[in-house]
């Protein structure tokens, strides 16, 4: 068994379950650390697996609502009101992400782009956060099918590495109105349709990838995943009922500018696609 490869994953688990549902991109974090610690072991089969970890501590964490629409999706309006919003908000990013994912990860998929987009995203944060907020929905279930499709929407910039899914759909409900924990809550809900479609996607396109000798890794990575993934949700959902944003924006900003600098100077080797 090889150990390093072990620790390489309960690193990676840990980046991806604090990172996933956190305005800061898990993507971009796991490309840049994962170039750090040198993982090359068919890396991006392995980050699409242990999403599978952070999608299901949402489900834990939320059981008790995902319970209540399963239950109800028949007869109950609130719940089918709650399912038609997701698919709507799903539906955009899965359009899109279907036509250009190849071309994306090809040029995009990449530490220096991942830098570009995490300060780009920053500073929309701190422009969001700044304006006048305008809060018309407070609760998930008052929001309305056009609210649904604008999160949406905002969801597919997030196909960007470096951008953040959950950064995106949350500041993108800022905008439109929500409330801070609504805009975080719905993050988290439209992430395990979201989440769930890519990952098993991506792990059947590459399942000539997959050896049973990887198990391990695998597992080890989907732990650590799930763990760390559901502190940061619980985190995040109590730290936002009090504060902004802004720390995540001004974390964006450094981090990103750390990588550029560290590029800049040579302290990495990192190529872009020609």
């Amino acid at each position: 068994m090889d150990w390093w490869l072990l620790i390489q994953a309960f690193i990676l688990g840990i980046v991806e379950g604090l990172t996933e549902f956190l305005p800061v991109s898990s993507t971009g974090h796991l490309i840049v650390v994962g170039d750090l610690i040198g993982f090359h072991n068919d890396g991006r089969v392995f980050e699409i697996a242990i999403q599978l970890g952070a999608i299901l501590a949402i489900v834990f964490e939320y059981r008790q609502r995902f319970i209540g629409v399963a239950t109800g999706i028949v007869s109950e309006p609130k719940a089918q009101r709650f399912v038609l919003n997701l698919l709507v908000a799903f539906l955009p990013a899965a359009i899109i992400g279907l036509m250009f994912i190849k071309t994306i990860k090809y040029y995009l998929f990449n530490p220096v782009s991942v830098a570009i987009m995490l300060i780009v995203g920053g500073l929309i944060i701190l422009w969001a956060e700044r304006r006048t907020h305008q809060v018309r929905v407070h609760d998930v279930d008052d929001m309305s099918l056009l609210d649904a499709f604008k999160v949406g929407c905002a969801q597919v910039v997030a196909m960007i590495p470096g951008t953040s899914r959950s950064g995106a759909t949350i500041i993108g409900g800022l905008f439109i109105g929500l409330d801070r924990k609504v805009a975080a809550e719905f993050s988290f809900f439209l992430a395990v349709p979201t989440m769930f479609a890519a990952t098993f996607y991506d792990i059947y396109k590459h399942r000539d990838l997959l050896h049973l000798d990887d198990a391990p890794m695998f597992a080890v990575g989907f732990v650590t995943a799930f763990i760390s993934a559901l502190l940061a949700v619980r985190t995040l959902v109590r730290y936002v009922a009090n504060h902004s944003y802004e720390i995540f924006a001004w974390y964006r900003i450094a981090f990103g500018g750390l990588i550029l600098l560290s590029w800049q100077q040579g302290w990495v080797n990192w190529e872009l696609p020609s």
